[in-house]
């Protein structure tokens, strides 16, 4: 199995896995690429298959992770995705172990991460990730978990920031979606998808993107990709709920 490290001096060149062939979505995964650009900078990596396919890992130091959590000296695993006939073939335990050898090497006290007590979308198998070692951290009244493997047992627990603890966002009138350029898919999805969705139902909508560290590590939700609330409740992290044709299905089932 072969493995690609992007970084600044290749990246240009290789595809990033999600998103490789939507033209919709052609701007947002620029604007992905450009995210990771900067990124690099502060210790981020993006590894994934030598192949056209979405299997690949992202991680980096929590401390200047997109997420508002306290952990330091981990390393915060973000998007995390073995898709289609990639399944079930190794490729999921190859990379969590060169996520685990180089936060070693590096002096890290181990690994975090978000995920949901129930499968959330773009987030991490939780079941899958605590048969490899993971501990849960803290949950919150959202349905988010923080879950770590840890090196170091003397250290501090990872715990989530108090931004986000109460489960529910500050706006209280209608709704209000909160995202980054961390996902390829969010910027069209947000801008044009729910832009159309939400005026055809004459629904009240506020957008929130969060465009730096500071602005991410202090938002109401863990996950700084795509958070849908409402009257302050969350709903979901399904960026198809942008989407005309499932947004009331997803809303209602949510809502209820």
């Amino acid at each position: 199995m072969s493995y690609i490290k992007l970084d600044q001096s290749n990246i240009e060149n290789e595809h990033i896995c999600c998103a490789i062939s939507d033209k919709k979505c052609s701007d947002s995964y620029d604007l992905k690429k450009r995210w990771l650009k900067n990124e690099f900078n502060n210790g981020y990596t993006f590894l994934r298959l030598d192949e056209r396919a979405k299997v690949f890992i992202e991680y980096g130091p929590t401390e200047k992770a997109w997420i508002p959590v306290d952990a330091p000296n981990y390393m915060n695993i973000g998007c995390f995705w073995v898709s289609g006939k990639y399944k079930k073939k190794g490729h999921g335990k190859a990379l969590l172990e060169k996520a685990i050898a180089d936060a070693k090497e590096q002096g890290k006290d181990g690994l975090v991460t978000v995920v949901g007590k129930k499968k959330y979308h773009f987030m991490s198998d939780t079941k899958w990730l605590l048969k490899q070692g993971f501990e849960v951290c803290q949950e919150i009244p959202s349905g988010f978990i923080l879950i770590s493997l840890n090196f170091n047992k003397k250290t501090n627990k990872p715990r989530f920031s108090a931004t986000v603890t109460s489960g529910e966002c500050p706006e209280k009138d209608g709704y209000v979606v909160y995202y980054s350029n961390r996902c390829p898919y969010a910027e069209y999805h947000v801008k044009v998808s729910l832009a159309e969705t939400v005026e055809k139902r004459n629904i009240k909508l506020k957008t929130i993107k969060l465009k730096t560290i500071e602005e991410a590590q202090t938002a109401p939700t863990p996950d700084t990709i795509f958070s849908l609330f409402y009257n302050g409740k969350f709903i979901t992290t399904d960026i198809s709920v942008c989407m005309d044709s499932r947004f009331d299905k997803i809303v209602e089932k949510c809502i209820d």
